[in-house]
């Protein structure tokens, strides 16, 4: 008799079709076991889960399909990364399914038992000659090389540098305390020493044990694998430290999940979807610049991955650390002693009594109109350049300009498809949506009324590069070559490999003003920057979002932390690291904390005005969202779903508020409508247990006549932007 396996498949969006599926197979599975399963005409990778089914569950009737196979030569994942994944479709309201497949290699989700085993197999002894051509040789051999992981060669053993107080400190508490810890850590205060340390640590008293090592971009993966492949590699090995980012090629995530799922790596570092990598010997979780958005991931399954590291620590015994200089309010705000969820820790001083840069405000209202750079700032950075040293230039906007402008008929460069602006792009002379990717050339004149003298309004990365290579061409470096400006952001870094190159240039000293957005101004270890400027930056002071203020005090914060980073050379340069914001609100909160680099005050006064207004973390919240061809339809379905919930009187209901559905900020994007309803609840629980039970009703009113214009909907829970 045959035996029947529940499996989790990523069954289609919105299907209903269910959580698990039942299935046949000649053998009994253990859980975990991965396999690929007939579904429609397709044939797609499954996860066999815990709870094994009999006949008798089987409805008279049905006929179940057969397992299709097993994926051979790889252990069953095992039961803590099934809860994990348990837990993150509950709590993030998605299906068992859609988390699991998602959250293993593409590479692996489209193999069949044949391909598998052909890549598990040892790779053959090396040919003493091949009579091939070096090209056809190189195609024959990319697939090797794309799986082999970029890492450097390991450098020999160096001695450990010392610990300054304050890390000694920290480290000891981290050792003798279960956590989990909020280590708050100014910029250069060497958060990533103690992150090394306590890895070390880790692996020197357990063979066994796996630590995960987070960080927010993508470009910062690299910087923190050289160092953690220079400490660890000579001591276990190369298989030792593996990344695992969306940037890296299927052959190079499959590999690196397979070291991990293994254990034969004992370190991962990656970006948020490393959260679900398999790690069968996980004990210590480091999750860097814990405050950052793009560990909230915004398409399909909105989880942070932060809070599900605090969850599978909580559930596998594993240390957490939390580490930045800016942290999260709701982490803050649970570390405080009252609240007592997390250990805070604090190392408030830079290593080698390396100064904080003092912050300049430039009240923009008394400096000429219409200017890019104030005066003042202009002087600063030339005495920089000439000095040798290095300045960076934030501005979190691509592009030339956000928009062409007509004055004669006031036409703007607004997009089909979108209710936004195409930004123009003065490089290779386009106009781009930013958020549908629709492309057009710059048009000669104006397309309503034929005014040749269409006029850019706003600032890009393009214009302030352009802007301060003319004010900067008659300056000159210590060596008397002219000053060198460069650009860091999308779209100079499409290229593979552009990006290091940049960072290399910058890192060796060949760049001297450095312009880009935000990608530039977190993480990275700059050593001869000594000024950094904000050009921009009081659009955030006045948006909807009650999250603004606080996005905006990390990011110039971050930023800030870029400059005198080494005190050594500051000192000998006899100079002093410099943060300047060109402002129009120069007396604004955000601004007076900044410049006292104090952000606890402003911890504490974000904290009250989010406890008088009932937000989170005093509150919690969810969105659901609906895109449809027109607003009507999005709305309606929202003013339903509340309806329904109402009638069916679902439990929970009377402790949770839902507002009125309403536009999005962005209403329309790639021909779309997109409309929003925010739900509140003082209770998390509350909350959760209501999206449940709605759940099966937002399924049912999707299919109803009266919503085919409906294109989807879907839950983010703890949304980071409303």
């Amino acid at each position: 008799m045959p035996h029947i396996s529940h499996v989790a498949v990523q069954t289609p969006a919105h299907s209903a079709v269910g959580e698990l599926l039942s299935y046949t197979c000649d053998e009994v599975l253990q859980p975990g076991t991965l396999v690929r399963v007939p579904l429609g005409k397709r044939e797609l990778l499954g996860v066999v889960w815990d709870t094994p089914a009999a006949p008798a569950d089987i409805p008279p009737g049905v006929e179940l399909r057969s397992i299709a196979c097993v994926l051979p030569g790889i252990a069953p994942l095992s039961r803590g990364w099934r809860r994990l994944v348990g837990f993150a479709a509950h709590y993030y309201q998605r299906s068992v399914g859609e988390i699991a497949v998602t959250a293993l290699p593409p590479q692996l989700r489209d193999m069949t038992a044949e391909q598998l085993t052909r890549r598990l197999a040892p790779p053959k002894p090396a040919k003493a000659k091949s009579s091939k051509s070096k090209k056809a040789q190189a195609e024959e051999n990319f697939e090797d090389a794309a799986a082999a992981i970029a890492v450097a060669a390991p450098a020999p053993t160096t001695p450990l540098v010392a610990l300054s107080a304050e890390q000694t400190s920290v480290f000891a508490q981290i050792e003798q305390n279960p956590g989990p810890f909020l280590l708050y850590g100014s910029t250069g205060s060497g958060k990533t020493e103690v992150y090394l340390r306590a890895v070390q640590a880790l692996l020197d008293a357990n063979p066994e044990a796996q630590a995960l090592v987070m960080v927010p971009e993508i470009n910062l993966t690299p910087q923190l694998q050289e160092r953690f492949v220079a400490r660890f590699t000579p001591q276990y090995g190369q298989e030792a430290v593996v990344s695992m980012h969306s940037g890296m090629t299927n052959p190079q995530r499959l590999k690196s999940w397979l070291a991990a799922h293994t254990g034969r790596a004992r370190i991962v570092l990656g970006t948020r979807m490393s959260i679900f990598a398999s790690l069968p010997g996980l004990k210590l979780i480091v999750v860097d610049e814990e405050h950052d958005a793009s560990y909230k991931q915004q398409e399909g399954a909105r989880y942070s991955a932060r809070d599900l590291a605090l969850w599978r620590g909580r559930d596998t015994g594993s240390k957490v650390i939390l580490g930045s200089a800016t942290p999260s309010l709701e982490s803050w705000y649970a570390s405080d002693g009252e609240v007592g969820r997390y250990q805070r820790l604090e190392m408030p001083s830079r290593i080698g009594a390396a100064a904080l840069p003092r912050v300049r405000l430039v009240d923009m209202t008394q400096q000429p109109k219409r200017i890019v750079f104030s005066p003042p700032l202009i002087d600063a950075i030339t005495d920089r350049v000439k000095r040798g040293e290095q300045s960076l230039i934030l501005l979190n906007r691509r592009g030339f300009a956000p928009v062409l402008f007509c004055a004669d008929c006031n036409w703007k460069s607004d997009c089909p498809h979108c209710s936004a602006h195409q930004v123009f792009h003065k490089g290779d002379r386009t106009l781009r949506c930013h958020h549908c990717g629709f492309t057009q050339r710059v048009p000669f004149a104006c397309p309503s009324c034929g005014n040749p003298d269409i006029l850019p309004l706003g600032k890009g990365t393009e214009q302030l590069q352009e802007e301060l290579e003319r004010l900067l061409r008659n300056v000159q470096r210590p060596d008397g070559d002219p000053a060198r400006v460069a650009r860091i952001d999308a779209d100079t870094t499409k290229a593979k490999g552009s990006l290091e190159e940049q960072l290399a240039a910058m890192h060796a000293g060949d760049i001297d003003v450095l312009v880009g957005t935000q990608m530039v101004a977190k993480g990275h270890d700059f050593r001869r920057i000594t000024l950094v400027a904000a050009v921009q930056p009081d659009s955030a002071l006045y948006s909807s979002d009650y999250r603004a203020p606080e996005r905006l005090f990390c990011l110039l914060m971050q930023a800030a932390g870029r400059a005198g980073r080494d005190a050594l050379y500051v000192k000998a340069q006899g100079s002093a690291p410099e943060m300047w914001i060109q402002t129009h609100d120069a007396q604004h909160a955000v601004y007076a904390a900044l410049k006292r680099h104090d952000y606890p005050a402003f911890a504490k006064q974000q904290l009250q005005e989010r406890l008088d207004a009932g937000m989170p973390p005093y509150a919690f919240q969810a969105i659901v969202r609906a895109d449809a061809r027109t607003q009507e339809a999005a709305q309606a379905f929202l003013s339903a779903a509340t309806q329904v919930a109402k009638d069916a009187g679902l439990p929970y209901l009377d402790e949770v508020f839902i507002y009125p559905p309403i536009p999005m900020a962005v209403q329309r994007v790639a021909n779309v409508e997109r409309a929003q309803m925010l739900l509140e609840a003082t209770n998390r629980s509350a909350l959760l247990r209501f999206l449940n039970s709605w759940q099966q009703y937002l399924h049912w009113l999707r299919g109803l006549p009266d919503h085919k214009g409906l294109v989807r909907w879907l839950v983010d829970v703890d949304p980071l932007s409303i």
